[in-house]
């Protein structure tokens, strides 16, 4: 027997992971969903277990290459290569030596009997999504529309994302740059006038002597400072991966003005266009909430969803599933009704996601147009009202020496 760490809910929503012996990933799974428990992954304990190559710390599979793969995959299966052939053609000629090893260990696996979608799902490395589309592909036998569909799915959350990142560059860049600004300002430029002043032994403004407290005690203390930015920094990392921290977190997420609304609504336009994609590749309702519920960022939606998915297991629709949780907004859910009673809810989700994306892009150009005049005029307060402190003692001694 091998140990395994679980990870599940119970029959309130409490999210539980735990350690636990068993002979398979599956016995473990089986175990505890005839328990009663919504299993969202079983994992071996260690870094290599069970033929499974564990993710060193940082490393990660980059969605555009994973991308590339797809598309490369599912030309070679319309080509009518054998699946094995083609994931050791598509191996060898990885040139990312931890995703190569990934795709070796798929390839062995498959090669040694195992569905497609256990050997990607037992690498740990990629989305829930994936593994359970080819599932569907799979059971339905068709794998190459459905791999298309989910390529598809990818593509456009890749382009959807390379927007999101291009409308914040201008701003990040102006926050590095205020900050770099007043580092320089306070740690060396306010030393030397505090030096100088000190020589002259005159009398000095209230702004002034408060300006270079702060500087001569920041160059005093700042390897003091960095450590405990640094601890502080780690500890609230620490923090934001437990269940409460992720949660409280969350919460003050969509707490926010207008950054709230904005991360509801990407959340929302990312759950809709998973489940259309599962809907659309044969996966049936309740399989494919729990595994859009496993792919969800935001712990408050992911919470949501599972609930949710109970109420659609037990018979109600999902439109009225989503209302009650109180976590939708109300457009989404309409737009919802109105594809299930219509019998045309996957592409009623995909209108969802659209309409969704469509809106943060809006919103966050607004946004970037009121935060980037606000960070230049920080910018030029914060630096002018520095220069205009250090330089007030030089005019009042020299209006001194002029009478």
């Amino acid at each position: 027997m091998a140990e395994f760490v679980v990870r599940m809910a119970d029959e309130r929503g409490h999210v539980l992971e735990q350690t636990e012996n068993g002979f398979s990933e599956s016995e473990v799974r089986d175990r505890f969903a005839q328990q009663g428990y919504l299993v969202y992954w079983v994992k071996p304990r260690g870094l290599i277990a069970g033929g499974r190559i564990a993710r060193p710390f940082g490393r990660k599979i980059k969605l555009d290459h994973f991308v590339v793969f797809n598309q490369q995959f599912v030309t070679l299966i319309h080509a009518g290569l054998p699946i094995v052939q083609a994931l050791d053609l598509l191996a060898r000629r990885q040139r990312n030596k931890y995703f190569q090893s990934v795709l070796e260990n798929v390839r062995d696996r498959v090669k040694g009997g195992e569905l497609l979608s256990q050997a990607f799902e037992a690498q740990g490395v990629f989305p829930k999504i994936y593994s359970t589309t080819i599932l569907a592909g799979e059971k339905s036998g068709n794998l190459e529309e459905v791999l298309t569909r989910y390529l598809n799915f990818q593509r456009l959350g890749l382009s959807f994302r390379k927007k999101l990142l291009a409308s914040l560059i201008y701003p990040a860049v102006l926050v590095i740059g205020v900050i770099t600004l007043v580092t320089v300002l306070i740690t060396f430029v306010v030393p030397q006038f505090a030096a100088l002043y000190a020589d002259l032994n005159a009398p000095l403004p209230a702004f002034t002597s408060a300006i270079l407290w702060i500087g001569t005690g920041v160059r005093t203390w700042l390897p003091l400072i960095v450590v405990a930015v640094v601890a502080l920094a780690l500890l609230f990392w620490r923090w934001a991966k437990t269940e409460t921290g992720a949660r409280q977190l969350d919460r003050l997420k969509l707490a926010m003005p207008v950054a709230g609304a904005i991360w509801l609504k990407y959340q929302v336009a990312l759950f809709a266009r998973m489940l259309s994609t599962l809907l659309s590749g044969g996966l049936p309702p309740v399989p494919a909430l729990e595994t859009s519920a496993d792919s969800m960022q935001s712990r408050l939606m992911r919470s949501g969803i599972t609930t949710a998915t109970q109420g659609v297991r037990e018979g109600r629709p999902l439109y009225r599933s989503l209302e009650d949780t109180q976590v939708f907004p109300e457009l989404s859910v309409e737009m919802i009704e109105v594809g299930e009673s219509t019998g045309a809810l996957p592409t009623m989700l995909n209108s969802v996601a659209e309409f969704y994306e469509e809106d943060v892009q809006n919103a966050l150009s607004a946004a970037m147009s009121l935060i980037e005049p606000a960070i230049l005029i920080f910018m030029g307060l914060v630096v002018g009202g520095v220069l205009i402190s250090l330089y007030l003692p030089v005019f009042s001694i020299g209006a001194a020496g002029i009478r």
